[in-house]
């Protein structure tokens, strides 16, 4: 019985304050504030308001609680650590993160016609050169050596 008379208290100050705003023609305001009002008695007729309580003082629901957050907890932590490889070293290059991921462009074996790194430019030229170009394209040439075309 109490939570109907806390919610009707509520209910009848939300209403009159709806009343208020209403007769000074601020009639949007006052309608969101009639919805907002009409909430508290609607949930304790509905039971959600006796659930709320019940739950709240209820050691069961409050150890339901903390193994819903040690769940979620081990989700998260199981996304920071890496499945390893049964009978594995750890050091091994089968463990190795590196092993899964591409080189990167300074760890690329040099292409026949680069020979490992840019030319120098000519001293007497200004602007790129024939072999500047060509490192341009290294990247592509890779890729289609790799897929054999």
């Amino acid at each position: 019985m109490m939570i109907y008379a806390i919610c009707g208290v509520l209910t009848a100050a939300g209403c009159w304050w709806s009343l208020r705003l209403f007769r000074r023609r601020r009639r949007g305001a006052a309608l969101r504030t009639l919805a907002v009002a009409l909430l508290p008695m609607g949930l304790a007729m509905t039971g959600v308001i006796r659930f709320v309580v019940n739950m709240t003082v209820n050691p069961i629901a409050w150890a339901g609680f903390g193994l819903i957050g040690l769940s979620v907890l081990l989700v998260l932590v199981s996304r920071w650590t890496r499945d390893a490889v049964p009978g594995a070293v750890p050091g091994d290059a089968a463990t190795a993160p590196a092993a899964s991921t591409p080189a990167r462009r300074d760890e690329r074996p040099a292409l026949p016609g680069n020979a490992g790194g840019p030319a120098a430019p000519a001293a007497g030229r200004k602007g790129p050169s024939r072999n500047e170009g060509a490192e341009d394209f290294s990247d592509i040439e890779a890729i289609l050596k790799k897929h054999g075309i």
